[in-house]
């Protein structure tokens, strides 16, 4: 089995399904999704070397609906995982390469949200790994967002802090592992697919195949035309339409907090700014209102993220399956 995994990193809402369909229909490279491995389990049972440490994890993993969908085999794990090096970084390893071997391909990867805190004991677990990090104009990543979810998720205060928080940690990242690590525009890709994806594979180290633009072996999101917040695409096609929609999903004062707060972070990026020109009234709510408000949402989220990182991020109890259930829902 290939011992170098392929992980993709970003932001929910962009991108990051979109590269997983693609470098998922690779000949060579089998790539689970959402699993989370590193959020929810990576160092939350203790020392795996200690047998009772080790059954709580798996036992745990085995109730995750997003592992179960893999189906791995415990015995062969267990065995497996005595033979070697007693890690979670190893444990992880065993359930992609498992289900490579199920696809019938060599390589394993992986897309889970926010793989880039991971990016440290990630190279040390496997030198030879790879991480793609899906960066998007943090406007349209947030009207994506609030189309798909709603009003409810910390307003453009919030949206605006991850974006930064994920932006500085794709350039901390890169710095510190320039063969290792990359950073590909959600746009770059969608607008240039062919192009970009001969790009990524020369990083990854495949030969390019054709059969990555069919997504033909992600086909759930291939057939429901994507996962797009504005409705289905046509099966297989790479849509550009969503480029440019936050302006109809965003308040004029939201797009200038925005691109007020992050202007240096987006012109880095080559996002260019609307610069929107509020009116004198418009400019009074944004400094008495909008300004502070979405300050003061944009640090309690730092705050919270900040607890997570101490006490851990335990799997949410939706998605674990009942102790004499299945899995039926994802």
């Amino acid at each position: 089995m290939d011992s170098r995994p392929i992980y993709i990193a970003g932001l929910e809402r962009s991108g990051t399904s979109l590269i997983y369909a693609l470098l998922g229909s690779h000949p060579a490279i089998a790539m689970t999704r959402r699993t989370n491995l590193w959020t929810h389990f990576y160092g939350q049972y203790g020392d795996l070397a200690r047998p009772e440490n080790f059954e709580r994890c798996l036992a745990m993993m085995l109730r995750y609906k997003r592992i179960v969908r893999l189906e791995p085999d415990p015995d062969r794990l267990r065995r497996e995982f005595e033979q070697g090096e007693r890690s979670y970084a190893r444990l992880f390893a065993l359930l992609g390469e498992h289900y490579a071997e199920q696809q019938g391909k060599p390589r394993w990867g992986d897309k889970s949200l926010n793989t880039e805190r991971y990016a440290a004991p990630i190279f040390e677990a496997f030198p030879a790994a790879r991480m793609i990090h899906m960066i998007r104009d943090p406007r349209d990543r947030f009207a994506s967002a609030q189309t798909r979810w709603g009003r409810t998720r910390g307003g453009v205060g919030a949206g605006t802090a991850m974006w930064l928080w994920s932006v500085a940690l794709a350039r901390r990242n890169r710095a510190l592992y320039p063969d290792r690590y990359a950073i590909l525009r959600y746009e770059t890709l969608i607008f240039r697919p062919e192009e970009t994806l001969r790009e990524i594979c020369n990083f990854i180290g495949e030969t390019y195949s054709p059969l990555m633009l069919t997504m033909r072996d992600a086909q759930t999101f291939r057939d429901e035309g994507g996962n797009s917040s504005y409705g289905p695409r046509q099966a297989g096609i790479i849509s550009t339409s969503s480029v440019g929609r936050f302006r109809n999903v965003m308040s004029r004062r939201e797009i200038a907090y925005m691109e007020r707060t992050a202007v240096q972070q987006m012109a880095a990026f080559g996002y260019v700014l609307d610069n929107v020109d509020l009116t004198s009234g418009e400019l009074g709510m944004y400094y008495l209102l909008d300004a502070p408000f979405n300050a003061f949402r944009g640090a309690a989220w730092r705050a919270r993220e900040a607890i997570y990182d101490r006490r851990g991020r335990a799997v949410p109890s939706y998605r674990i399956v009942p102790e004499s259930g299945t899995a039926t829902a994802v």
